[in-house]
Parts: structure tokens; C-alpha cells; sequence
């Protein structure tokens, strides 16, 4: 069977995260890949190379739509407009260009996910597989990782926004432990589950053809992914059918002669 995704795209992925991880390292630490983006780029990475639909769905499920927000709000801030702040630091010059300009990665990486799940198909699978990753996180950053300060420089605080909104100050609304229950529960049903159900119905059903594909390939139909039943295809198809034929006629006329 071809590969579903084109070694190109797999050397250039791989390539950006050589470049990222020991950056991300030495300027932010290893929590700072506890944040879902984060931890989504690893899981792509480790999806394209296997070609598994669930780890390309589970980060798909998990950051899409805030990745989404996230392309929104810096479009609106390069016009000018305020919306939520997510990304003013991508416009902090104190801030070093090379570390802005690799979390350009929240830009491009929702569409690339959604190329993967089209590529490979979605695996229902990915709803409580990235539920339960992302609350083993979330109760990560909470219990050992720093929360939020005005003072912390790159130092990754609030990971996951498991005290609030913002890296400055914790959230003032309700008990600590009252926003992470909300994190916990409010994040699967308003976030990641919309994602699951468009993904299932538009993609769902493509863990099913995979046996048909099987058959296809069995009977030499099956040429690409780009031209499944091409010239060759047909042309096998139409010289197995005059084999048949012949064998058939043989066969006929050998039971006259035995008669």
C-alpha cells in the first residue's frame, strides 16, 4: 500500500520540530510541552510517521477550535483590534522573533490536522483518549507546576490555564479547585466533543472502507490513493473477465466431449 502522506511533508514536519523542541527547551523548559498545543505537536509527529488516524484525531479533537480562536485573535491584532489577548505576546518585542516566530506553529497546525484526518481518517477513538490525557495535564500543572505571576518571564506558569485566564494573577470567580473541576468537565463538552462529532460524521466512516481498500489491493485494482481504479486497474479487471471467459468456455466444452 502507498503512503497516505507524502514523505515530503513528513521530512518537513520533522524537520520544524528538530528545530522547536531543543529551542522550546532551552528558552521555556520540558513543562512547557505539558501545554495541549504542545503536547499536539508531538502527537502529530509521532502520527505522521506511523500514519494512525487516532494520533492525528486526538489533537484535532483537542486544540482545533482554540486553535482556531487563536488564528482569529491574531489576525484581528495585526488589523489593529483587540479581541481576547491570546496573543499579544506574538507582538511583545521583549520577547525573542526566533520564539515568535516558531509559535507561528498555532497558525498553521489546526489546518495541517485537518488535512491528516482527511488524509488518513478520523478514529472515534480520540474523544476519551485526549479527555483523559488532557486531565492528566491539567492535574499536572495544577498540583506541581507554578501558577500564574506577573514576574515569570518564559518560565511556562498557569499551564493549561488551570488557575484562570491569565499568567498574571489567578482567577478571583470561584475556588481554586471549583475552576479546575470546570476545566475538567466544561473543556470536553464545549471544546473538544463539537470537534469529535463534525470529525466522526465527515471523516468517521473511513476506518470502515479500509477493508474494501484490503480487497482492492488483493485484486490489483487498487493503484493509489489519488487514482484508486486507474487505467491499469481497468485493464486488469477487463483481462480477468476474458479468463474467465475462456475457462469457462473450456470447461463447457469438455463436458460436450465427455458426453
Amino acid at each position: 500500500m502507498s503512503a497516505r502522506i507524502p514523505l515530503s511533508l513528513k521530512l518537513a514536519y520533522t524537520a520544524f520540530m528538530a528545530a522547536l523542541i531543543p529551542v522550546y527547551w532551552a528558552n521555556y523548559g520540558p513543562t512547557n510541552f505539558l501545554y495541549f498545543c504542545d503536547m499536539a505537536l508531538l502527537l502529530t509527529l509521532a502520527g505522521v510517521w506511523l500514519e494512525s488516524p487516532l494520533l492525528v484525531s486526538m489533537p484535532t479533537v483537542g486544540i482545533l477550535a482554540p486553535q482556531i480562536l487563536w488564528v482569529t485573535d491574531f489576525g484581528l491584532n495585526l488589523a489593529g483590534v483587540h479581541l481576547t489577548g491570546m496573543t499579544d505576546y506574538m507582538f511583545n518585542e521583549a520577547t525573542p522573533l526566533l520564539l515568535r516566530g516558531l509559535s507561528l506553529f498555532h497558525g498553521w497546525l489546526p489546518f495541517l490536522l485537518v488535512y491528516l484526518v482527511w488524509r488518513l481518517g478520523y478514529d472515534h477513538r480520540a474523544l476519551p483518549s485526549w479527555t483523559v490525557l488532557a486531565w492528566g495535564l491539567m492535574l499536572i500543572s495544577y498540583f506541581f507546576l507554578p501558577g500564574p505571576r506577573p514576574d515569570a518571564g518564559l518560565t511556562p506558569v498557569n499551564v493549561d490555564y488551570v488557575f484562570g485566564p491569565s499568567d498574571a494573577a489567578p482567577q478571583t470567580w470561584m475556588p481554586e479547585w471549583a475552576w479546575l473541576t470546570l476545566m475538567m468537565v466544561g473543556l470536553p463538552l464545549a471544546l473538544f466533543t463539537p470537534v469529535h462529532l463534525a470529525m466522526n460524521k465527515w471523516r468517521g466512516a473511513a476506518a470502515s472502507s479500509r477493508p474494501a481498500l484490503a480487497l482492492l489491493h488483493q485484486t490489483g485494482l487498487f493503484i493509489s490513493n489519488r487514482d484508486p481504479f486507474g487505467a491499469a486497474g481497468i485493464g486488469r479487471l477487463l483481462l480477468r473477465l476474458r479468463l474467465g471467459e475462456r475457462k469457462t468456455a473450456h470447461a463447457v466444452g469438455a463436458r460436450k466431449e465427455a458426453q
